[in-house]
């Protein structure tokens, strides 16, 4: 299997990644569109002709956001709709209403280190909404992702992080009911399942013209960080701007590049090297993300749980 390099780097932004790239005609919905990376993802899909959705659980905020983009785009097919990833009744609401094709859909939403809290069906809060609400969602939208494709293809991108390297799934205690709760522990695992989400994805649904990619879009300043006791110390990172954190994103969901490839893991718009441990760049990917039988599993617990 060929390691996917493209010419962008961790420097460029997604109106670069997107020049030269038409979507007009093309649906798109994106997770947590209202704030952070989500917002300039969808910018530049919109600036590139896309029709955008905002999936967003503040919907005043996420129709301020589309008049923004329709304003610096011109693009006046941008819209908000309400979605919250951790209310199965919301998930599905969003999904009944959603009419025709889907060709790219964007998984960018998420929580990070939150405290121990728990949705009303007893799940982990982390990982109700970083990845079994994303499951719902996709699942859900499946029949409108097929659709998409017959006109070429269809992606799903999955937002991760280096915070996989925290932890692996543990699908003998996914909600830490025998274990104490730890907030990045939580993370990690949630973060693990969504780079495992794309690897099921793709060997389920390539066949049909649905891939699905995940990636680290960068340490960034943002709504993200709101848990986190004070400031985290941003001088150990390499920081990225909303622009340039948005980069790899629209890369996995529009670049030739990505054209029938699926169930890989993306950095800096360069597709990741296994390692071990999570280097200082934070690049790299774990071997249990992408680990095929994980994948299996993780896909059957999440039906399981949502049945």
């Amino acid at each position: 299997m060929t390691r996917i390099t493209t010419p962008f780097t961790f420097d460029s932004t997604a109106a670069e990644v997107a020049a030269g790239i038409d979507l007009s005609g093309k649906r798109a919905i994106i997770t947590g569109g209202a704030s952070g990376i989500g917002v300039e993802t969808a910018r530049a899909l919109a600036g590139i002709g896309a029709e955008v959705t905002l999936a967003v659980r503040n919907i005043d905020a996420g129709a301020a956001v589309a008049a923004d983009i329709t304003a610096t785009t011109g693009n006046a097919s941008v819209h908000a709709a309400p979605l919250d990833l951790a209310d199965r009744a919301s998930i599905a609401a969003f999904v009944a209403d959603w009419r025709g094709p889907l060709h790219v859909l964007i998984n960018n939403a998420g929580v990070m280190a939150s405290p121990e809290t728990y949705t009303t069906d007893g799940w982990e809060l982390q990982f109700a909404t970083n990845h079994l609400g994303h499951f719902a969602l996709t699942t859900g939208l499946h029949g409108a992702l097929v659709a998409g494709a017959s006109a070429g293809e269809a992606r799903i991108v999955v937002v991760s992080s280096s915070g996989a390297f925290q932890s692996p799934v543990v699908f003998d205690d996914l909600h830490f009911q025998r274990r104490p709760y730890d907030p990045w522990t939580a993370y990690g695992q949630s973060k693990t399942a969504n780079v495992l989400f794309a690897v099921g994805a793709t060997a389920r649904w390539a066949g049909e013209g649905i891939t699905a990619n995940a990636l680290m879009p960068g340490a960034i300043r943002t709504n993200l960080q709101r848990h986190l006791d004070g400031e985290p110390n941003w001088d150990s990172y390499p920081v990225k701007t909303p622009e340039q954190g948005a980069a790899t994103s629209v890369l996995l969901a529009t670049s030739p590049l990505l054209k029938g490839i699926g169930g890989r893991y993306f950095v800096n718009n360069q597709e990741a090297l296994v390692v071990a441990e999570a280097p200082a760049d934070l690049t790299g990917v774990p071997p249990y993300a992408l680990d095929p039988a994980s994948a299996d599993q993780l896909w059957q617990v999440s039906e399981q749980l949502l049945s």
